[in-house]
């Protein structure tokens, strides 16, 4: 059975995603950097699907292998979920340190590469690849430079790499703004109960993986309106 690697799957996004494939019965490979957090998902999950948990920094090397290596002989689904957003409060860019712009390039645009690079010989044909991106890859709001040109430099290694590889289905997603830890530091002190929690974002996620739609980017908002 082919597997689907998510990262990220300790919560937000990822662990609602993973909710909705394991209630699929898909076999997943789940990851994230707080062991705790981890093995509370991988626990919830193990009762509906099989799950193997991988708990660990996709910055390293070791860990990306191992994750990779865990999903056995076929991938079907990699799911790019796991991010960082950077300093908090977010800094303007006259004021942005440097090596913090570059810790976050390597979180969220050079380690989903490096695990696509991974796993693509797992790949089966016409499988999914979804790098979550955000609209701060697209618009320019102060503050967001350094999140926001990390995105979109992963914007375009999607596009690039969807070029390279018309066998596959590769997407740029936007889940929208989310009621998430991640959004939360985004505004710290901010009430930010209004945001839609992730599960709503799962639906539009599910049209991409479950559907015929071809690489590119999308919103998953707008997702549940295109038949898949």
């Amino acid at each position: 059975m082919a597997s689907a690697i998510v990262t990220g799957a300790s919560r937000g996004l990822g662990l609602a995603l993973a909710r909705a494939l394991a209630a699929r019965r898909r076999s997943l490979v789940i990851d994230a950097r707080g062991e705790q957090d981890l093995e509370t998902a991988r626990a919830e999950l193990a009762a509906m699907t099989e799950v193997v948990a991988v708990a660990g920094d996709l910055t390293r090397e070791s860990h990306r292998r191992a994750l990779v290596a865990a999903a056995g002989d076929e991938v079907d689904l990699l799911v790019n979920n796991a991010g960082g957003l950077g300093p908090s409060p977010l800094p303007r860019l006259e004021h942005y340190p440097l090596d913090r712009l570059e810790e976050l390039y390597r979180v969220n645009t050079l380690a989903p590469l490096r695990l696509i690079q991974l796993a693509l010989p797992l790949l089966s044909r016409r499988a999914a690849i979804l790098n979550i991106t955000s609209d701060a890859a697209v618009e320019a709001y102060e503050g967001w430079g350094g999140y926001g040109s990390s995105k979109a430099a992963l914007e375009q290694l999607t596009r690039v790499l969807a070029a390279e590889h018309p066998e596959l289905r590769v997407y740029s997603v936007d889940p929208g703004d989310m009621r998430t830890r991640m959004h939360q530091d985004a505004f710290p002190g901010e009430d930010i109960s209004d945001r839609p929690l992730p599960e709503q974002s799962v639906p539009g996620l599910l049209a991409l993986i479950d559907g015929e739609l071809p690489s590119g980017r999308y919103r998953a908002s707008e997702l549940v309106e295109v038949p898949a």
